[in-house]
Parts: C-alpha cells; structure tokens; sequence
C-alpha cells in the first residue's frame, strides 16, 4: 500500500471513531465465511458497525484522535476487529448472544467505553451488563414520576371510597 493511500485509510479510521462513543477490539480469526456472514448481519441489526482493519493503521488513527486510547494499544496484536456503536453495551449484549451459540468465538480484546478501557475476555459480562445512557434516563424519569402516581392513585382511590360511602349512606 502506498503511503497516500495509508493515510487516507488512517484519517477514514479516525473520523470513524470520531462518529461513535463505544469502540470495542474483537478477535475474529477462526471464523467462517458463514459466521462471519452472521456476525455481520448480527452487528446490521444492532447498529453496531463492524470493520477489520490493520493493527497498525488503527494506532496511527488512535494517535491522531483527540482521545487517550493508549489503554488499548497493548491488546493490537493478532487479527483485529472493530465493533462501534453509540450505545455503550450493544456490543457487548451482541457478543454475548454470538458466545452462546460458539464458545470460543469471537473473543473480546479489549473495549473504550465511556471514556474507560475495558481489557480482557472477562469484561464482557460486566460491559453487557453497563446501562446505555437512553437506559438510564428512562430509569430517572420512571423515579421521578412514581411519587406522582403514587399521589395520583391515592386521590384517585379516596375519592372512589367516598363516592361508595355516599352511595351506600343514601340507599339506606
């Protein structure tokens, strides 16, 4: 390759990542064209993006990035594959999902989620397990409205029990 053509592929590498908060690296290797088919047609349906790339043209991309990924730097060995998506556990939930089927792979590297590098095989649960930004605030508005219909349903339920009372008094 020649050396326009490397850093047009680098600075394309870097606006990818740009684009997308959670980067997980995936082993892929040992996978056939027909997993590989279904892993990519898994990853379409998540809208999570899937890209092999060059350990070394994914440095360079992470060195000009305005993000500290040097966490990530030890794990580009081997074959590497890129998982992106903007929400922080997709790519995890997926591979989980994708292990279940074949245990062995695709195996995790490494992820940057949130500003934070996860290393290892052994985070996968506890990346699947990380709520997405949307996951929360739908847990803070569902906080904030239970008093509400807490106080709702009371007045709701005395006014049906004072209703029944005044019936009731005015059949006798």
């Amino acid at each position: 390759m020649r050396k326009e053509d490397k850093t047009l592929v680098i600075e394309k590498i870097a606006n990818t990542l740009k684009e997308y908060s959670a980067i997980y690296l995936v082993q892929t290797t040992g996978l056939n064209a027909e997993k590989t088919s279904e892993l990519r047609r898994a990853c379409f349906g998540k809208d999570v993006k899937l890209l092999v790339v060059k350990n070394t043209l994914l440095k360079k991309a992470m060195d000009a990035s305005d993000v500290d990924y040097s966490g990530l730097y030890p794990v580009l060995k081997g074959s590497t594959s890129l998982m992106l998506s903007n929400t922080g556990n997709a790519p995890a939930k997926l591979l989980k999902d994708f292990c279940k089927k074949d245990e062995t792979l695709p195996a995790l590297k490494a992820a940057f989620v949130e500003e934070c590098v996860y290393v290892g095989p052994e985070q996968l649960n506890t990346l699947a397990s990380i709520k997405s930004k949307n996951e929360l605030i739908g847990d803070v508005i569902a906080l904030l409205q239970s008093p509400a219909k807490n106080v709702i349903s009371a007045l709701q339920s005395s006014g049906q029990t004072i209703h029944g009372i005044l019936e009731t008094l005015s059949n006798k």
